[in-house]
């Protein structure tokens, strides 16, 4: 009886391998999240502030929309020190979580501006409500030594195959060494996030990418599911979370603000993203754009809108 039992418990643990394909494994989980993007102006529109508004007017924002994760572009360093306190202040994590991360994408007076963010560090950032483990930064092709653009990606300490990440892709498109440093940018991400992909992780992306959702450098990004009048030629593998509103369909609304409008939908430019690839996402997802923040120093915080996005994503055993 006993060679019998476990002669059955080789079978069906056979049948287990043979249908997924590899050995047996536990049922993936699924996690919704609320994600917030917000290139802030740190420097350009803020002066380095901590104290203008422009901190209060983030940290508000993340709490109000119930953000799971929060990424910022064009940050001063200070303004970073600042939010982490604000966010603890106002109960948005609780003390000793490790929940921040920020990658420089110069340091000191090293910028076209040497007077920026006063001499210190100027960059991206992550946030997460729950713990982050050990970041991972990635330097992207660089057009001059003194800056260099980074992708920035950290996993969830508890759920060590969830990752997120931000980037800040150059608005340049000089050529350098036989192509335009911002494609190459935007391929170098997307290397890395296909590599994170294929070693089993799933990842949810939010930034500037400094390209609007119809231009051909993205054609690599969307999946062909989005084509259509106002996004076609898609060939990629990724949903931005706003590609479906109905303002203008596949592309989104508008993020940044102070150009005129252009085509596709007549409306001035979305170049601000949240990107999520399209097998991993389980159900229904939106995003929306905020306004740019007001009350920062008399005026606006930013050009650019704050943009959420909600998703539920599948995340591999």
């Amino acid at each position: 009886m006993k060679m019998l039992a476990r002669l059955m418990v080789a079978v069906v643990t056979l049948g287990v391998t043979l249908l997924t394909g590899g050995s047996a494994h536990a049922a993936d989980t699924e996690r919704t999240y609320n994600v917030w993007q917000w290139n802030v102006a740190g420097w350009k529109m803020n002066d380095g502030s901590t104290t203008n508004g422009m901190v209060d007017a983030a940290a508000a924002s993340i709490l109000n929309r119930d953000a799971d994760f929060a990424a910022f572009n064009e940050l001063c360093w200070n303004q970073y020190k600042a939010l982490q306190e604000k966010l603890l202040q106002n109960g948005w994590v609780s003390a000793g979580t490790s929940f921040a991360r920020f990658a420089a994408i110069r340091n000191g007076g090293e910028s076209h501006d040497d007077e920026a963010c006063n001499g210190e560090p100027y960059g991206v950032a992550i946030f997460s409500r729950r713990d982050l483990g050990i970041a991972e930064k990635y330097d992207l092709p660089q057009y001059t030594p003194k800056v260099v653009y980074k992708l920035l990606c950290a996993p969830l300490a508890d759920l060590g195959r969830m990752r997120f990440c931000t980037t800040h892709i150059t608005s340049k498109n000089s050529d350098i060494n036989g192509s335009p440093i911002n494609e190459q940018q935007l391929n170098a991400v997307q290397e890395h996030l296909e590599d994170l992909y294929n070693a089993g992780n799933t990842v949810i992306i939010a930034g500037d990418f400094n390209a609007r959702p119809h231009l051909i450098r993205l054609n690599d990004w969307y999946s062909p599911s989005v084509n259509g009048p106002n996004n076609h030629n898609n060939t990629g593998a990724y949903r931005e979370l706003d590609d479906l509103d109905p303002v203008c369909p596949g592309v989104g609304e508008t993020t940044v603000l102070g150009i005129g409008n252009e085509t596709p939908c007549g409306q001035p430019p979305k170049i601000d993203m949240i990107f999520v690839r399209e097998s991993l996402i389980a159900g229904a997802y939106s995003a929306d754009a905020l306004g740019q923040g007001t009350g920062c120093g008399g005026g606006g915080c930013s050009d650019h809108r704050v943009l959420t996005g909600t998703v539920t994503v599948r995340i591999r055993a």
